[in-house]
C-alpha cells in the first residue's frame, strides 16, 4: 500500500521518536513493562488517541493509522501498551457506547497518563466473545461484585484501570471497570516467551467499580447480549487483531533487511553467501511473505476503516472475515520469515549478541494473542459454510 503524504509524516515521527528514545528489548521484571518515556514521547505525538475520536480529545484518525505505527514500532520490537491500551481497550470502551464512560476515561488515555487493561480471557487463550466470561458478575446491594481470573491481559499487572469482561447472571457479557487498587485484585506478571509484550493474570473477587454500557446499568444485567456486549467485543478483538497483523508485517519486515544485510557481508568460499543461488531463492520467499503479510494487514484496515468511521454496512459485515484472513497469514509469515533469519544467521542468530531471537519469540507469542492462526482459520471456514 502507497502511504499518502500525511501517513508517511506519522511514520517518520514514529521513527524520530524511536531514535531520540529507543526501546528497551529487555524490560526489567518489575518495571511497567514498556518505557515510559518513550510512550510519552509517541503520545505527544498523538499515538495513544489515534483511534479516539476529536470530542474525546483524540486525534480521529482509524485503523489504516493506526497499521502504519503498529508496522514501525513491529519493526522496532517496541514494548508499548499501543495494542493492549491505545487499540483493544479503547476500541472495547468506544464499542460500550457508555458516553460517561468514554467522557471520563478516553481523555486520559489519549494523553499517554492512563493505561487501561482489557480482561477477559482463561487459560486456553481462546479470544471468542461467544464464550462465557472467565469473570462472573453477581448483584450484591447496588452494585456488583466479579470473581474469576482472566488470562493474557495486555498490561494487566500495570495498567490503571482494568475493564473486566463478565458472564451476567441472566446470560451473555458485561463489561466493567475495576480500580486495580482495590481489594480484591491481584495482578501477576506472566512469565513469556517474549520479553518485548507484558502479559498477566488478573484474579479479581472484588466488587466493580461501575457496569459500562447503558443497557448493562438500566436493565440490571437482564440478557447482557442484548446490550450489544458480545458484538462490543468481537468488534474490539478484531480491530486488534488488525492492527497486530500490521506489527507482525512489520517485524517480517526488518528481519528480511537484517537478514539480508547478514549474508551480503558473511564470506563464506571467498563470496558473500547471499550470491549463492539457494540464499537467493530463500530470500526472495521471505520478500514474497513480507509483501503479501503488509499487503493483506493493509486491505484489513482499509476495511475496518470504512466500517469505523464510515459505518459502511458491508464493510462491517466484511471485516470480521478480513481481520482473522490478517491475523493468521501475518502470523504464519512472521513466523517462516523469524525461523529462516535464525538459519540464515547461523549461530549468532540464537545468542543474545543479536536480536534474531527476539523476532523468533515475538513471532511466537504473537501468534497466540487474540486466538492462534488455526482459530481464526475456523471463523473464516465457518463464515463461508454459512454463507
Amino acid at each position: 500500500m502507497e502511504l499518502t503524504g500525511e501517513r508517511r509524516a506519522l511514520r517518520d515521527a514514529v521513527r524520530a521518536a524511536a531514535r531520540r528514545n529507543p526501546p528497551e528489548l529487555s524490560p526489567p521484571a518489575t518495571g511497567p513493562g514498556y518505557d515510559p518515556d518513550l510512550w510519552r514521547l509517541l503520545s505527544e505525538i498523538g499515538v495513544a488517541g489515534l483511534a479516539v475520536p476529536e470530542r474525546y480529545g483524540g486525534a480521529g484518525a482509524g485503523p489504516v493509522e493506526v497499521n502504519v505505527v503498529a508496522e514501525e514500532l513491529g519493526r522496532l520490537l517496541a514494548p508499548t501498551p499501543l495494542i493492549g491500551s491505545a487499540v483493544l481497550a479503547t476500541q472495547a470502551i468506544l464499542a460500550a457506547d457508555d458516553t460517561d464512560a468514554c467522557e471520563r476515561l478516553l481523555p486520559e488515555m489519549t494523553s499517554g497518563r492512563l493505561i487501561a487493561a482489557l480482561a477477559w480471557t482463561g487459560p486456553d487463550g481462546g479470544w471468542d466473545p461467544a464464550a462465557a466470561a472467565f469473570h462472573a458478575a453477581a448483584r450484591t446491594g447496588g452494585g456488583w461484585t466479579l470473581t474469576g481470573a482472566a488470562h493474557y491481559v495486555l498490561d494487566g499487572d500495570s495498567a490503571q484501570v482494568l475493564v473486566a469482561a463478565a458472564a451476567m447472571p441472566a446470560g451473555g457479557l458485561g463489561l466493567f471497570e475495576v480500580d486495580p487498587g482495590r481489594a480484591g485484585v491481584d495482578r501477576q506478571a506472566a512469565a513469556g516467551m517474549d520479553q518485548t509484550r507484558r502479559l498477566a493474570v488478573v484474579r479479581l473477587a472484588t466488587a466493580a467499580d461501575r457496569p459500562l454500557g447503558p443497557e448493562t446499568r438500566a436493565r440490571d444485567g437482564v440478557d447482557a447480549s442484548a446490550s450489544g456486549m458480545t458484538a462490543a467485543l468481537a468488534r474490539a478483538r478484531d480491530l486488534a487483531s488488525v492492527a497486530l497483523s500490521a506489527e507482525q508485517a512489520g517485524a517480517a519486515a526488518r528481519a528480511l533487511e537484517l537478514t539480508v544485510g547478514y549474508t551480503s557481508g558473511r564470506v563464506q568460499f571467498g563470496r558473500p553467501i547471499a550470491s549463492f543461488q539457494v540464499i537467493q531463492h530463500r530470500l526472495a520467499e521471505m520478500h514474497v511473505l513480507v509483501e503479501s503479510a503488509r499487503a493483506l494487514s493493509y486491505r484489513a484496515a482499509e476495511v475496518a476503516d470504512a466500517a469505523v468511521r464510515d459505518g459502511a454496512a458491508g464493510a462491517a459485515a466484511e471485516l470480521p472475515m478480513l481481520a482473522a484472513a490478517a491475523k493468521a497469514y501475518c502470523s504464519e509469515a512472521l513466523a517462516t520469515v523469524a525461523g529462516e533469519m535464525i538459519q540464515l544467521h547461523g549461530a549468532i542468530g540464537i545468542t543474545w549478541e543479536h536480536d534474531a531471537h527476539r523476532y523468533f519469540k515475538r513471532a511466537h507469542g504473537s501468534a497466540q494473542l487474540f486466538g492462534p492462526p488455526s482459530a481464526h482459520l475456523a471463523r473464516i471456514a465457518a463464515a463461508v459454510l454459512d454463507s
